[in-house]
């Protein structure tokens, strides 16, 4: 039987007072409030360290789990029933998984309230959507102004090797002996190891406020609990907000080994880039892992080359088995940057000057009728070619380890995928390889394709 805790808890200094309306809004168990999404994300943050990428399977293992806001006169409570015991210790709450709660709490109301039905942003308007990714983060309080550019965003998969991981780690600490910062998507695996690695690397240097941000969304977090390094924590609202986030904030891209996962974060990087708005704009860029390593990222950027062009491969480097010479190559990249945007005077904590197309910014549901209806042919112009690669990657993912996406291909079977036959073959190759190499699923657990390519 699953040990579990019920107790009350007090935030951890993100929201401590609601109003009666937002309260009403967490409690309401209709499809028109806040209750699930709540308890799904709350219940993603107290499951933190469980080895598990299925979020279904997390949220049957505490169906019984429940969370509801008390509103009393000296600040808010939230009362937990039936919560993840590895939460606590001695009874009480790990601090840190408190603050990542609270941090939930404060993105969901916020989202709910000045995003989605304040009024005052245009959600249909990529000018709307730049806008409201930066009022989410600046709620959050991740856009330091006063800081010289230093966020080092690392990509990479949740089911890796413990070679590649232990090589993400040293990468870390390599970028923290630098006095860089880590911003990933939070989770385990690459996107753990180099937080990890950078906290050590921190401690030596005396930094003591080295920042650890994790960026997530509603339908991934559960798969990608918070890991405890996280010290600054955002809920997007979806993945589309999430990926726009992690490149507005970031002045340079590290891409450790990953899955479909990496790979839709990969595409969606080229595509942006790729935009003739975007061609003059600097952001470093390096894939890299250890030697065991290098096909992967052959494999990887033979893809490239053929799905968006040589163009493409020019906006990446590929350095494997030398973590100093990618700190290095983000040092020197994070300079040049700083130094074109004191040029243009732009901002160094959000990159408003960053063209983000239409495409890339409204929120894909991967329905088995939207999967089949892409268009995926290289006689596209190559930002929408990569816009429709990004979601056709985006929708493996989801009936790899969503809970939505598992039910659909549990009801209707497999997504449907057709693309032309030199991309369909190009595609099957590296998806074959991401199976073989247990990168689909944490490794032991059997992988049952949820996806067919069709020529």
């Amino acid at each position: 039987m699953t040990a579990t805790v019920s107790t009350i808890v007090a935030p951890e200094g993100s929201l401590e007072v609601l109003s009666q309306q937002e309260v009403e809004r967490l409690r309401d168990t209709s499809s028109k409030g806040l209750h699930e999404l709540l308890r799904r994300c709350a219940l993603a943050v107290l499951n933190a360290g469980t080895p598990t990428d299925d979020s279904r399977q997390v949220l049957e293992t505490y169906k019984d789990f429940d969370i509801q806001v008390i509103q009393e006169d000296r600040g808010m409570m939230l009362k937990l029933d039936n919560a993840p015991a590895g939460a606590f210790v001695d009874g009480r709450m790990i601090r840190g998984i408190r603050e990542h709660l609270s941090a939930v709490l404060r993105d969901i109301v916020y989202v709910a309230n000045e995003i989605q039905h304040g009024g005052r942003f245009d959600l249909d308007d990529s000018t709307g959507i730049s806008n409201a990714v930066f009022h989410i983060l600046r709620n959050a309080g991740v856009l330091h102004a006063g800081e010289l550019p230093n966020l080092v965003v690392c990509w990479g998969g949740h089911s890796i090797s413990r070679e590649e991981y232990d090589y993400a780690k040293s990468v870390g600490y390599q970028l923290g002996l630098r006095e860089l910062d880590i911003c990933t998507g939070c989770g385990p695996g690459a996107m753990k190891g180099p937080m990890k690695g950078a906290h050590v690397a921190h401690a030596k240097q005396r930094r003591r406020q080295g920042r650890y941000l994790g960026i997530s969304e509603p339908g991934i977090i559960a798969a990608e609990a918070p890991n405890p390094i996280v010290n600054e924590l955002v809920i997007m609202p979806d993945i589309e907000k999430r990926l726009e986030a992690f490149l507005r904030v970031a002045h340079g891209i590290i891409v450790f080994p990953g899955g479909v996962g990496t790979t839709e974060e990969i595409l969606y990087l080229l595509g942006v880039l790729l935009h003739p708005a975007n061609q003059d704009i600097p952001l470093p860029v390096v894939f890299t892992g250890p030697a065991d390593s290098a096909d992967y990222f052959r494999q990887v950027d033979t893809f490239i080359r053929y799905a968006l062009g040589d163009d493409a491969a020019k906006r990446y480097r590929i350095i494997v088995d030398d973590p100093e010479a990618v700190a290095l190559a983000m040092r020197d990249g994070v300079r040049d940057l700083t130094e074109f945007r004191r040029e243009h005077d732009d901002a160094f904590y959000y990159n408003w000057r960053l063209t983000v197309p239409d495409d890339f910014q409204r929120p894909f549901e991967p329905t088995h009728e939207a999967m089949a209806a892409l268009a995926l042919r290289t006689d596209l112009p190559v930002y929408d070619l990569a816009a429709n690669l990004r979601r056709a990657f985006s929708g493996i993912v989801a009936g790899n380890v969503k809970e939505a996406g598992i039910r659909a291909i549990e009801e209707h079977g497999p997504y449907r995928l057709t693309a032309e036959k030199g991309l369909m073959a190009q595609m099957d190759v590296l998806l074959q390889s991401f199976v073989a190499q247990s990168r689909m699923k944490l490794p032991g657990s059997h992988y049952e394709p949820c996806y067919r390519l069709e020529g």
